[in-house]
């Protein structure tokens, strides 16, 4: 062979399937060239040696939603760029093969705090979207808040209950001690600040802070700046 060929026309001489199979299978990361997965049915190829992965399944990808661990006070723009291949949580890697197609087109939805770190959502699947976007307000957010300061009598009962702070009302919280300097915080889409004003009310000062949680998804055991996948049987 003399002249370089699309990678999928290569494997439609190969196996006999059609166009869009030969796609399919390369874009699911099953196609290698030489021993490396290619993903790109338009890589060229000459005398190199390309096979299907015996395993291999013509089944569209679904799209992804990606959780990440965000370490505190990044430059949210540079979020996105901490998930990679290499970022994937080693906890949760059986069950799921990276592919490239697996970041691109990634929307995300409910900011953390000025300064907390914790529950990133990226998806790629527009109903993950739209619930996180349309139902924003019905979703309970769960953040451990590290604090310093003496609170005020019967600050606890204040916060569950909701109270005005400089002329802001605050709405009502599920507020728990996790241990003497740490607060369990529950509430339905936080308005930005909100919970620097309803410690501060209180007699807190905010050392650290961390969503770990958004309606009936965990962030779970995830290390700071890796993420994981969604599970099937995970629901916002």
């Amino acid at each position: 062979m003399t002249e370089a060929i699309r990678l999928s026309k290569r494997l439609i001489e190969l196996v006999g399937c059609s166009r869009r199979e030969a796609e399919l299978y390369i874009e699911g990361g099953w196609v290698t060239v030489d021993g490396v997965v290619v993903e790109e049915p338009q890589f060229k190829v000459l005398d190199e040696k390309v096979e299907l992965l015996p395993d291999a399944d013509l089944t569209k990808a679904e799209p992804v939603t990606l959780l990440l661990h965000q370490p505190a006070a990044p430059d949210s723009n540079k979020a996105l760029a901490m998930i990679s291949p290499a970022t994937l949580s080693s906890d949760h890697r059986e069950g799921m093969r990276p592919l490239k197609g697996h970041f691109v087109r990634l929307s995300t939805a409910l900011p953390l705090q000025a300064g907390a770190a914790g529950l990133v959502v990226f998806t790629q699947d527009w109903r993950t979207l739209r619930k996180l976007t349309q139902d924003a307000s019905k979703l309970e957010q769960e953040y451990i808040v590290e604090v310093a300061g003496e609170m005020a009598p019967h600050g606890l009962n204040r916060m569950n209950q909701g109270q005005t702070y400089k002329g802001q009302v605050l709405p009502p919280v599920k507020a728990s001690w996790q241990n003497e300097t740490r607060l369990r915080l529950a509430m339905k889409n936080p308005a930005p600040g909100h919970i620097a004003s309803m410690c501060a009310s209180v007699g807190l000062t905010i050392l650290s802070m961390k969503r770990i949680r958004i309606g009936g998804v965990s962030m779970s055991k995830l290390p700071a700046g890796q993420w994981r996948y969604l599970a099937a049987s995970e629901k916002f």
